[in-house]
């Protein structure tokens, strides 16, 4: 083991304070320069002794939390004192009692929402879930919790290598699930990017690294082309005695996959890969008119793509957002994305709403106070479900909106694809549950039906009105989800109750007694969770309570006559326990007693995949592939019921999987396909389904392998195929 040199760690430390002191020089008193050290110290001797999975000194994360806090989000003295203590209340003995005598109420209550829960959670919920509703609720009172959590996250994430490879998914997945959407609704741009990014090289690294291997092979391209496009914009703008900086950046990793996926097209044929853009430094008053001015400039030189103008100058995004983007053909017949913002506007785009706090800007406040109350009434239902919440909660995260208007032309917000149904709940719960239609543009449309920005929404209501199940598909937004599964939840508690009295009439004429561990029995004989449900299902008659005559009865214990009682009865508790056993790690194809798994249906593992269990309630263990669509919510949400698996050498046995195709339709190329397929490679076909459409063809084709490296040679082989452009594998067979 290598020895620890303790003057060099103590130098380094010293020299990281020394540069967060430097990067906020300009901000601070001497009173706060003071206060600070005193964290600093405190924090030093609280973590003196700890040191992280790395093998560094623990006090070098929270020195560099307060340095993400102070640098990249703009935070000021209060949150950084916050940040450097915001592990000791968690990890050491000092209690909130502590901060609180020495740095004050205000520091002490963001400690205690940085301070991650303890103590024993309901097995049903997961933990991540309750943690970061705990996080929001001091959050509704004190923003600067979750930009201090947010720098966190990003400092634990630009660390994950000296994590285990489960603990990087679990993190990584957590991440893009919750962490990265919230950073984008705060505004927090280069934060949101870069947790993207991060969470990409963890939960698919093969595809992180192909990506940002050609953005390096191609920058040399990339940057002769940007200075081709931009200097006679250059010339231009200077002309007009604009003060300006122009500069060309790529997208993001994360984000050239994401278009990689939804165009189901490889690196070299997405577009965009890069934006231009452009930094006005303006008056105040000619910010807008400057923007304007400018973007003439881009359009009297290069032609701009009518359908692709963005205009979040006149109406800013719901995160502060504000920015003018356009699409040109620029030089040799490529389109380039333009962004034309001011100095103050390009602040706020990369730091948020901390920038706009600089800028004492009133609308940016009132957007935070608004997105703010609608949390704060999501957290004041006391009997919803932490995982329903946070599932609620990510509709509040959404990242594009629409601009609707009332028939008193009052502008409302909502997201992309909200419904009529949903401006009726963001008017009033009362007006949502009593809709029955609305008029959009004076045309009468139904509840379902989606608004488009610039739409006038008049709701009609009936007091006859209430809402149903299928209202649920109806909507999108947080707020309309909430209310609605409260109007059912009250209307399913009202039944059970006339049920409970149907079931005790019931109970009480067959003389069984059913309290305590003996209505465990009747709700597993019957495959309920719980009494609410059961006595909602004897309302609506679809228990048929006759059964319990065949009940038998021991002394004060009653039995059902299903011996084998419903896995579903079990508490999930004791399925996980039962599932793990001693062990952690599931080995798929070893003779497991007990323990029952399937592949899963959504992503279609095959050997040579890297996979992890999931542990349902009544079908045993699923197994994904960790890149699965559902992989991220099921780690983020879940993790508790999570089981390590990896593939064991095994008898060739057949997988189904999937390769979807495209090419040019000719004579003869499923012919050419179904040989190279069945004939030269010997696999069976399961199903092949091709389609032509002026002269391409697109098609998929479901046929049974051994493995990945199988897969891959058959997916080579295809796309050496004369006609085929492309073929790829396909998750859902």
């Amino acid at each position: 083991m290598q020895a620890i040199d303790l003057e060099l760690e103590r130098k380094e430390i010293l020299r990281r304070y020394r540069k967060l002191l430097y990067s906020i020089r300009h901000q601070i008193s001497k009173a706060e320069r003071k206060q600070i050290r005193l964290a600093f110290n405190l924090s030093l001797e609280a973590h003196k002794d700890m040191r992280r999975k790395s093998g560094e000194p623990y006090i070098y994360h929270p020195i560099a939390v307060a340095q993400i806090a102070a640098e990249e989000i703009g935070l000021g003295p209060t949150s950084i004192v916050a940040a450097l203590l915001h592990d000791v209340v968690e990890d050491t003995d000092t209690t909130l009692e502590d901060i609180e005598r020495q740095f004050g109420k205000t520091i002490a209550k963001i400690i205690d929402g940085l301070t991650k829960i303890s103590g024993v959670f309901d097995q049903t919920s997961s933990l991540q879930a309750e943690n970061f509703r705990k996080m929001l609720l001091t959050l509704s009172d004190d923003v600067r919790v979750i930009l201090i959590k947010l720098a966190d996250r990003l400092h634990n994430m630009r660390t994950l290598d000296s994590m285990p490879r489960d603990k990087q998914l679990k993190i990584a997945s957590e991440t893009i699930y919750l962490y990265a959407p919230l950073g984008h609704r705060l505004g927090l741009y280069n934060v949101k990017t870069e947790l993207e990014d991060l969470s990409l090289k963890y939960t698919d690294p093969e595809v992180y690294t192909s990506i940002a291997e050609k953005l390096e092979k191609t920058k040399e391209d990339r940057n002769k082309f940007i200075k081709e496009f931009s200097t006679p914009i250059k010339e231009m703008l200077a002309e007009d005695k604009f003060k300006f900086q122009i500069k060309g950046r790529p997208k993001s990793i994360y984000s050239i996959w994401s278009k990689m996926k939804k165009q189901s097209v490889p690196f070299e044929e997405i577009y965009d890969i890069f934006a231009i853009r452009i930094i006005i430094d303006a008056e105040p008053d000619d910010e807008k008119s400057d923007c304007w001015r400018a973007y003439s400039i881009v359009t009297d030189h290069y032609h701009p793509n009518p359908d692709r103008l963005r205009d979040w100058i006149s109406t800013p995004k719901a995160n502060g957002y504000e920015s003018l983007h356009t699409t040109v053909m620029g030089p040799e017949g490529k389109w380039v994305e333009v962004q034309i913002r001011t100095v103050r506007m390009n602040e706020i785009a990369e730091k948020g709403y901390a920038a706009h706090w600089k800028y004492k800007e009133q609308s940016a406040e009132t957007a935070l106070d608004e997105w703010l109350a609608k949390i704060r009434e999501a957290l004041e239902n006391p009997d919803s479900n932490a995982m329903d919440f946070i599932d609620d909660f990510k509709l509040n995260l959404f990242s594009e909106e629409i601009f609707v208007f009332t028939p008193k032309g009052e502008l409302k917000t909502l997201p992309v694809n909200a419904t009529a149904l949903d401006f009726a709940f963001d008017i009033h719960s009362d007006i949502g549950t009593r809709c029955i239609g609305a008029k959009v543009n004076h045309k009468l449309v139904p509840l379902s039906h989606t608004l488009n920005s610039g739409d006038q929404v008049e709701i009609i209501t009936s007091s006859k009105q209430a809402p149903k199940e299928d209202w649920l598909k109806m909507v999108v937004t947080a707020r309309a989800k909430s209310r609605i599964k409260d109007a059912l939840k009250e209307e399913k508690r009202k039944l059970a109750e006339e049920g409970q009295e149907i079931f005790d009439r019931k109970v009480k004429g067959l003389k069984l007694p059913v309290q305590g561990d003996n209505m465990n029995e009747v709700l597993a004989h019957y495959k309920v969770m719980n009494t609410l449900e059961l006595f909602y299902r004897v309302a609506i008659g679809i228990i048929d309570l006759d059964e319990l005559k065949e009940f038998k009865v021991d002394g004060d214990k009653i039995k059902s006559p299903n011996v084998n009682t419903s896995k579903s009865a079990q508490s999930l508790e004791q399925i996980v326990k039962d599932v793990r056993g001693s062990a952690d790690n599931l080995v798929i194809g070893d003779n497991l007693d007990k323990i029952d798994y399937k592949l899963s249906s959504c992503c279609n593992p095959i050997p040579g995949d890297d996979v992890f269990g999931f542990i349902t309630v009544d079908e045993g263990i699923k197994i994904h592939r960790v890149n699965c669509p559902n992989a991220i919510k099921l780690m983020s949400n879940y993790a508790y019921r999570i089981v390590k698996a990896k593939w064991t050498g095994q008898n060739p046995i057949a997988f189904q999987a999937g390769i979807k195709l495209t090419g040019i339709d000719e004579v003869g190329v499923v012919n050419n396909i179904t040989k190279v397929i069945s004939t030269d490679l010997k696999v069976n076909i399961r199903s092949i389904n091709i389609e032509s459409n002026d002269g391409m063809f697109e098609g998929t084709i479901i046929l049974f392998v051994h493995d990945t490296k199988h897969l891959d040679t058959l997916t080579s082989r295809l796309k050496k195929v004369k006609g085929i452009l492309t073929a790829s594998r396909i998750n859902h067979t």
